[in-house]
């Protein structure tokens, strides 16, 4: 019965590997009509038979449980050396019948521009070849590619100057292309806005496998592609970035305050506070069970205060002691840095970490893990927060993170860009569970997330209840295989971009009427 078993594997396997290899051959002769004849397309294409298939498909990935066994493998991953290798690729996947994932930087937390849980077969172009950086200080602009990290962003603009400086990602391994789509906030959003506010033009690969520029596409999907999520209108080649100026000096600080020190006020303080402080502040809050005690057998809750200031520590005591006096921020917790140096320690780098460990565009964090969002708009009373530390503290990792708003922020209309949560919002809220033991335990985490979430419901904004797309959450509802439809979408889309989402729906189908570019929460065009 095993033997009968073995080779009816291997026989799969044989006619699995067979249908790959006749599929690469049909698109490498594709690519070759519609690119470069000379070009050697064999070596920039990786099917499941080749050694580097894994190593390549792993690179990026962020989620290992997007990586699991059980995941659903592409055909054969396309590594692109030229924008025109990106147009061919969407006119062979189209010509071919062959469902297209897109990937930057690999970050989606579904893992969504690498799996696909409802198109078989599939392939992923990854555009990790695609990561030319030009910047230009004249005109305080950069034209980045879409496989540029931003990281890489970061430290190219630096080389340059070391007083400007680009409003986006506090990770240094997101790939700009997908970031962007998605809206892009970091350290300077209260100061700056988010990354698509700061950007001037694109270039982009359409359903038709033209290559436009913002003249080119037109208002409507310059506006959809900045902050209308990634993989529904198209693929994203370049970026044109407005760079923002920056301080010679710019002082940073870590403060943690346990259960035992009075992390519940404190943070009801904060909640106060950290959107209408000065706007060059962001001082996020990383919240997390922390075992404490002899034998490690008495847990506890921290709340630390992870802070990137635009200017010298003189001016933040005084901006603290004026605003915040409830943390007891001193001058010994304040370093004095640079604001690529900054960068660097945002992202968890140890403090003599040299600035060109983000031309590595290595991710320093990859977990199986499950996250979802919220944003709220009032602050959480006391007794909401003493309910929460219950909940945390029964699960072995978990990890709050809340990002203030305001500054900047608050100046911007709900639709002035498809991301929509403006003004009103205090902070936003990053759930996560992480675990090491793959799918072994993945269902315990995940429900605990879940409850959690259900928990936190009367203290967040509601109708809708908003959540960030860069944080993409597939419990909120999906697209299935053949339908995509409006109503169904709605559950995800009004979370997503509340009011936004109706005029995304118009311009998806304008734009990408077959729906060429589309995934598990992709924009539905309607039915023509």
């Amino acid at each position: 019965m095993v033997s009968h078993l073995s080779l009816l594997l291997v026989l799969l396997l044989s006619v699995s590997l067979a249908n790959s290899a006749s599929l690469q051959e049909s698109f490498v002769q594709c690519l070759k009509l519609n690119s470069d004849k000379a070009f050697p397309f064999y070596s920039s294409i990786y099917t499941p038979g080749n050694p580097s298939f894994t190593s390549i498909l792993d690179s990026s990935a962020q989620n290992l449980r997007c990586l699991e066994p059980s995941a659903p493998k592409p055909e054969f991953i396309f590594t692109p050396y030229r924008d025109s290798h990106v147009q061919a690729a969407v006119i062979c996947s189209k010509k071919l019948g062959i469902h297209i994932r897109v990937r930057s930087g690999g970050h989606d937390y579904e893992g969504i521009s690498y799996v696909s849980e409802i198109e078989s077969p599939f392939i992923v172009v990854d555009l990790l070849k695609l990561r030319d950086i030009n910047v230009d200080i004249k005109s305080n602009t950069a034209w980045v590619q879409a496989g540029a990290t931003t990281g890489e962003v970061y430290y190219k603009i630096y080389e340059k100057s070391s007083v400007h400086g680009f409003p986006a990602g506090l990770c240094t391994s997101l790939g700009i292309g997908g970031h962007i789509t998605g809206g892009a906030y970091g350290t300077m959003m209260r100061k700056y806005g988010l990354g698509v506010d700061n950007v001037l033009d694109a270039q982009i690969v359409d359903a038709n496998g033209r290559i436009l520029d913002r003249e080119a596409m037109g208002e409507d999907l310059f506006w959809a592609i900045r902050g209308g999520g990634g993989g529904s209108f198209g693929i994203l080649l370049w970026w044109k970035i407005k760079l923002v100026p920056v301080p010679p000096t710019v002082t940073v600080f870590t403060v943690t305050r346990s259960l035992e020190q009075g992390a519940t006020k404190i943070l009801q303080k904060w909640q106060q506070v950290a959107p209408y402080i000065d706007e060059n502040l962001f001082i996020r809050v990383i919240i997390q069970p922390f075992s404490a005690g002899k034998n490690k057998t008495q847990r506890t809750i921290t709340t630390s205060y992870n802070a990137v200031f635009l200017g010298g520590a003189t001016t933040l005591l005084q901006v603290m002691k004026t605003s915040f006096p409830e943390l007891g921020l001193t001058r010994k917790d304040c370093l004095e840095t640079s604001w690529i140096k900054s960068v660097l320690y945002i992202a968890g780098f140890p403090s003599d970490t040299p600035p060109e460990v983000l031309l590595k565009g290595k991710s320093t964090f990859k977990n199986f893990f499950k996250a979802k969002s919220d944003f709220v708009r009032e602050p959480i009373p006391e007794e909401g927060l003493e309910g929460l530390w219950q909940r945390l503290l029964i699960e072995e990792s978990p990890l709050m993170i809340l990002n203030p708003y305001g500054g900047r922020m608050s100046e911007f209309s709900e639709s002035e860009t498809p991301f929509p949560h403006r003004n009103g919002t205090l902070y936003k809220i990053q759930y996560l569970s992480l675990w090491q033991d793959g799918d072994k335990n993945a269902a315990k985490h995940v429900d605990w997330i879940r409850k959690l979430y259900n928990y936190m419901g009367p203290y967040v904004s509601s109708l809708p209840r908003e959540a960030y797309v860069n944080y993409r959450d597939l419990d909120l509802g999906i697209n299935t295989k053949n339908s995509t439809s409006y109503i169904q979408a709605s559950a995800w889309g009004y979370r997503y971009y509340k009011n936004n989402f109706d005029r995304l729906v118009k311009i998806k189908t304008k734009v990408d009427p077959e729906n060429v570019f589309r995934h598990e929460q992709s924009i539905p065009p309607l039915p023509l």
